[in-house]
Protein backbone atom coordinates (compact mmCIF):
# COMPACT_ATOMS: atom_id res chain seq x y z
CA UNK A 1 0.00 0.00 0.00
CA UNK A 2 1.00 3.42 -0.38
CA UNK A 3 0.13 6.14 1.85
CA UNK A 4 1.28 9.39 3.37
CA UNK A 5 3.50 8.94 6.65
CA UNK A 6 3.90 12.10 8.15
CA UNK A 7 5.92 14.50 5.34
CA UNK A 8 7.16 11.19 3.01
CA UNK A 9 5.10 9.42 0.78
CA UNK A 10 5.75 5.70 1.98
CA UNK A 11 5.70 2.25 0.24
CA UNK A 12 4.36 -0.26 2.92
CA UNK A 13 4.88 -4.00 3.13
CA UNK A 14 1.45 -4.95 3.90
CA UNK A 15 -2.18 -4.13 2.55
CA UNK A 16 -3.13 -1.48 5.52
CA UNK A 17 -1.17 -0.27 8.60
CA UNK A 18 -3.29 1.63 11.11
CA UNK A 19 -2.98 5.66 11.10
CA UNK A 20 -2.09 6.58 8.00
CA UNK A 21 -3.69 8.19 4.76
CA UNK A 22 -3.85 5.89 1.89
CA UNK A 23 -3.43 7.50 -2.05
CA UNK A 24 -2.96 3.32 -3.84
CA UNK A 25 -1.65 0.02 -3.73
CA UNK A 26 1.37 -1.03 -5.63
CA UNK A 27 3.91 -4.01 -6.25
CA UNK A 28 6.68 -5.12 -4.02
CA UNK A 29 9.60 -2.57 -3.34
CA UNK A 30 11.23 -5.91 -0.82
CA UNK A 31 12.04 -9.10 -0.99
CA UNK A 32 13.95 -10.44 1.49
CA UNK A 33 13.77 -14.34 0.68
CA UNK A 34 14.66 -13.93 -2.88
CA UNK A 35 15.41 -11.31 -5.28
CA UNK A 36 15.34 -11.80 -8.77
CA UNK A 37 14.58 -9.76 -12.04
CA UNK A 38 14.87 -6.37 -10.66
CA UNK A 39 15.47 -7.00 -7.38
CA UNK A 40 20.02 -7.22 -7.04
CA UNK A 41 21.01 -10.32 -5.46
CA UNK A 42 22.18 -9.84 -1.91
CA UNK A 43 19.70 -6.22 -1.63
CA UNK A 44 16.34 -7.59 -0.76
CA UNK A 45 15.29 -3.44 -1.36
CA UNK A 46 14.05 -2.45 -4.62
CA UNK A 47 14.24 1.24 -4.19
CA UNK A 48 17.69 3.57 -4.11
CA UNK A 49 18.89 6.68 -3.24
CA UNK A 50 17.67 9.63 -5.79
CA UNK A 51 15.34 7.10 -7.82
CA UNK A 52 12.41 9.02 -8.74
CA UNK A 53 8.31 6.94 -9.34
CA UNK A 54 6.22 7.31 -11.67
CA UNK A 55 3.13 5.33 -10.91
CA UNK A 56 0.48 4.27 -13.63
CA UNK A 57 -3.15 2.37 -12.94
CA UNK A 58 -4.04 -1.33 -12.84
CA UNK A 59 -7.48 -2.99 -11.89
CA UNK A 60 -7.42 -5.14 -8.56
CA UNK A 61 -6.93 -8.21 -10.44
CA UNK A 62 -3.80 -7.14 -12.52
CA UNK A 63 -1.98 -5.81 -9.73
CA UNK A 64 -2.67 -8.92 -8.15
CA UNK A 65 -0.33 -11.07 -10.98
CA UNK A 66 1.61 -8.18 -10.98
CA UNK A 67 2.64 -8.67 -7.46
CA UNK A 68 3.43 -12.91 -8.08
CA UNK A 69 5.46 -12.07 -11.38
CA UNK A 70 7.44 -9.66 -9.75
CA UNK A 71 8.28 -11.98 -6.67
CA UNK A 72 9.00 -14.97 -9.36
CA UNK A 73 11.24 -12.63 -11.23
CA UNK A 74 8.38 -12.59 -14.49
CA UNK A 75 7.77 -8.97 -14.59
CA UNK A 76 10.33 -6.33 -14.29
CA UNK A 77 9.11 -2.52 -13.92
CA UNK A 78 10.43 -0.42 -16.67
CA UNK A 79 13.33 1.25 -14.75
CA UNK A 80 15.68 3.94 -16.74
CA UNK A 81 18.53 5.77 -16.35
CA UNK A 82 18.15 9.13 -15.50
CA UNK A 83 19.91 12.51 -14.43
CA UNK A 84 18.24 14.92 -11.86
CA UNK A 85 19.35 18.93 -12.97
CA UNK A 86 19.01 20.94 -9.80
CA UNK A 87 19.35 24.23 -11.20
CA UNK A 88 16.07 22.88 -13.37
CA UNK A 89 14.48 22.10 -10.56
CA UNK A 90 14.50 25.45 -8.81
CA UNK A 91 13.73 27.19 -11.97
CA UNK A 92 10.57 24.95 -11.75
CA UNK A 93 9.82 25.97 -7.82
CA UNK A 94 10.48 29.67 -9.24
CA UNK A 95 7.95 29.57 -12.00
CA UNK A 96 5.47 28.27 -9.65
CA UNK A 97 6.36 30.03 -6.80
CA UNK A 98 2.82 32.26 -6.88
CA UNK A 99 0.87 29.28 -6.88
CA UNK A 100 3.18 27.41 -4.31
CA UNK A 101 3.05 30.41 -1.76
CA UNK A 102 -0.91 30.67 -2.53
CA UNK A 103 -1.31 27.00 -1.37
CA UNK A 104 0.82 27.20 1.60
CA UNK A 105 -1.11 30.81 2.62
CA UNK A 106 -4.42 28.20 2.32
CA UNK A 107 -2.71 25.55 4.17
CA UNK A 108 -1.46 27.41 7.32
CA UNK A 109 -5.14 29.14 7.51
CA UNK A 110 -6.97 25.79 7.40
CA UNK A 111 -4.45 24.56 9.74
CA UNK A 112 -4.97 27.71 12.13
CA UNK A 113 -8.69 27.44 12.09
CA UNK A 114 -9.31 23.40 12.58
CA UNK A 115 -6.29 23.62 15.66
CA UNK A 116 -8.66 26.72 17.21
CA UNK A 117 -11.65 24.35 16.87
CA UNK A 118 -9.83 21.60 18.61
CA UNK A 119 -8.95 24.12 21.55
CA UNK A 120 -12.54 25.40 22.03
CA UNK A 121 -13.71 21.68 22.08
CA UNK A 122 -11.11 21.09 25.31
CA UNK A 123 -9.37 18.40 22.86
CA UNK A 124 -5.79 19.59 24.02
CA UNK A 125 -6.96 19.49 27.56
CA UNK A 126 -8.26 15.66 27.52
CA UNK A 127 -5.07 14.77 25.43
CA UNK A 128 -2.73 16.33 28.15
CA UNK A 129 -4.65 14.31 31.04
CA UNK A 130 -4.59 11.14 28.68
CA UNK A 131 -1.32 11.47 28.34
CA UNK A 132 -0.30 11.61 31.80
CA UNK A 133 1.45 8.06 33.03
CA UNK A 134 -0.58 6.47 35.54
CA UNK A 135 0.58 7.22 39.33
CA UNK A 136 1.90 3.65 40.93
CA UNK A 137 0.12 2.20 43.90
CA UNK A 138 1.75 3.24 46.84
CA UNK A 139 2.33 -0.67 48.02
CA UNK A 140 1.29 -3.62 46.14
CA UNK A 141 0.92 -7.13 47.96
CA UNK A 142 0.96 -10.29 46.22
CA UNK A 143 -0.09 -13.13 48.16
CA UNK A 144 2.42 -16.21 48.78
CA UNK A 145 1.97 -18.35 45.81
CA UNK A 146 0.89 -15.72 43.85
CA UNK A 147 2.01 -13.27 40.54
CA UNK A 148 2.08 -9.72 39.82
CA UNK A 149 1.37 -8.79 36.25
CA UNK A 150 3.50 -5.40 34.68
CA UNK A 151 3.91 -3.46 32.24
CA UNK A 152 6.52 -4.71 29.49
CA UNK A 153 7.07 -1.34 28.10
CA UNK A 154 5.53 2.03 27.68
CA UNK A 155 2.00 1.76 26.88
CA UNK A 156 -1.77 2.89 26.71
CA UNK A 157 -3.91 0.30 28.49
CA UNK A 158 -6.47 -0.26 25.71
CA UNK A 159 -8.39 -3.34 27.22
CA UNK A 160 -8.73 -4.93 30.59
CA UNK A 161 -10.21 -8.51 30.39
CA UNK A 162 -10.63 -9.54 34.25
CA UNK A 163 -12.00 -8.26 37.49
CA UNK A 164 -11.28 -8.96 40.95
CA UNK A 165 -12.38 -12.01 42.28
CA UNK A 166 -12.24 -13.67 38.11
CA UNK A 167 -11.21 -17.37 38.36
CA UNK A 168 -8.59 -17.57 35.46
CA UNK A 169 -6.59 -20.20 33.32
CA UNK A 170 -3.07 -20.01 32.44
CA UNK A 171 -2.62 -18.29 29.08
CA UNK A 172 -6.08 -16.28 29.65
CA UNK A 173 -5.83 -12.97 28.10
CA UNK A 174 -6.01 -10.17 30.77
CA UNK A 175 -5.23 -7.26 29.27
CA UNK A 176 -3.65 -5.55 26.35
CA UNK A 177 -1.89 -2.83 25.76
CA UNK A 178 -1.14 -0.53 22.76
CA UNK A 179 2.07 0.95 21.99
CA UNK A 180 2.94 2.29 18.27
CA UNK A 181 -0.33 1.27 16.71
CA UNK A 182 0.40 -1.98 17.63
CA UNK A 183 -1.11 -4.13 20.32
CA UNK A 184 0.28 -6.56 22.91
CA UNK A 185 -2.00 -8.90 25.11
CA UNK A 186 -0.64 -10.16 28.66
CA UNK A 187 -2.06 -13.60 29.71
CA UNK A 188 -2.19 -14.90 33.12
CA UNK A 189 1.17 -17.13 33.89
CA UNK A 190 -0.91 -19.70 36.54
CA UNK A 191 -4.08 -20.56 37.46
CA UNK A 192 -5.58 -18.22 39.66
CA UNK A 193 -7.92 -15.78 40.94
CA UNK A 194 -7.47 -12.23 40.00
CA UNK A 195 -6.96 -10.34 43.47
CA UNK A 196 -6.38 -6.63 41.96
CA UNK A 197 -7.14 -4.77 38.94
CA UNK A 198 -4.69 -1.98 39.37
CA UNK A 199 -5.17 0.03 36.15
CA UNK A 200 -8.27 0.75 33.67
CA UNK A 201 -8.20 1.56 29.49
CA UNK A 202 -6.73 4.52 28.89
CA UNK A 203 -4.31 4.95 31.50
CA UNK A 204 -0.60 5.37 29.63
CA UNK A 205 1.97 3.08 32.05
CA UNK A 206 5.81 2.83 32.13
CA UNK A 207 7.94 -0.51 31.83
CA UNK A 208 7.32 -1.85 34.80
CA UNK A 209 4.08 -0.33 36.16
CA UNK A 210 1.94 -3.17 38.38
CA UNK A 211 -0.87 -4.01 36.41
CA UNK A 212 -2.99 -7.19 37.91
CA UNK A 213 -2.05 -9.16 40.86
CA UNK A 214 -2.89 -12.89 40.69
CA UNK A 215 -3.56 -15.41 44.01
CA UNK A 216 -3.27 -18.88 43.57
CA UNK A 217 -6.07 -20.83 42.63
CA UNK A 218 -8.24 -21.80 45.59
CA UNK A 219 -8.43 -25.74 46.06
Amino acid sequence: SVGIGGAYLCVYGMEGPGGYQFVGRTTQVWSPWQQRGAFEPGSPWLLRFFDRISWYPVDAEELLELRADLISGRFVPRIEEGSFSLAEYEAFLAGDAESIAAFRSRQQAAFAAERAAWEAAGEFARAEAASAPTAPPAEVTVPPGGRLIEAEFAASVWQVNVKPGDDVTTGQPLLALEAMKMESRLHAPMDGVVAEVLTRPGDQVEAGTALVVLAPAAH
